[in-house]
């Protein structure tokens, strides 16, 4: 079941769900809009020659309130928002609409699982044949909560927990 305004809003009131900052205009019919922080990596790709599940990544990070995205590529960036999502519920990250339509591709592997806290790191493809200027605090994308059928036995206490800037792959640490 997806949450409503209503709902969100007494989740967040009532200190079960945690979003800071929180804007209260930024709740959405059935979402909530998130907004860009100011970390971002790039892939070194100077330091690979090809890129493997078993070895770490390079990258190179900036910190700053706008950066170029250019054509055709890709990096990592944080929302600006540090969420909570209680046991019993979780979330589809989405692009906003209006970003996708400038060729900008939002995604987070598109799902936060129930128990993560921390800023959600997006991944950016710029699809289209002009850089995009990304600024922090703009509206980036929209948390869509769903209510699970009941608590989860294990919340997540994966390797991305309680991350508060953008975070690289860490695909290498996985067992199998």
């Amino acid at each position: 079941m997806i949450l409503c305004d209503d709902t969100l809003k007494q989740l967040i009131s009532d200190g079960d769900l945690l979003l800071d900052p929180y804007v209260p205009d930024h709740v959405q019919p059935a979402s909530i809009d998130c907004c860009l922080g100011d970390h971002y990596l790039m892939m070194d790709e100077q330091a690979h020659d090809e890129i493997t599940f078993s070895q770490p990544i390079s990258y190179k990070e900036v910190i700053s309130d706008a950066v170029l995205i250019q054509p055709k590529s890709f990096l990592l960036a944080t929302t600006r928002e540090y969420i909570k999502i209680p046991n019993g519920l979780s979330a589809f990250v989405e692009g906003r609409s209006s970003v996708g339509r400038m060729g900008l591709f939002i995604q987070n592997a598109g799902w936060v699982d129930t128990g993560f806290e921390g800023r959600i790191t997006l991944e950016l493809f710029n699809a289209s044949d002009l850089p995009i200027r990304l600024e922090s605090g703009r509206r980036i994308c929209q948390l869509v909560f769903c209510k699970m059928d009941q608590a989860a036995q294990r919340p997540y206490q994966g390797k991305y927990l309680k991350q508060t800037q953008s975070v690289g792959s860490l695909l290498y640490k996985d067992l199998s």
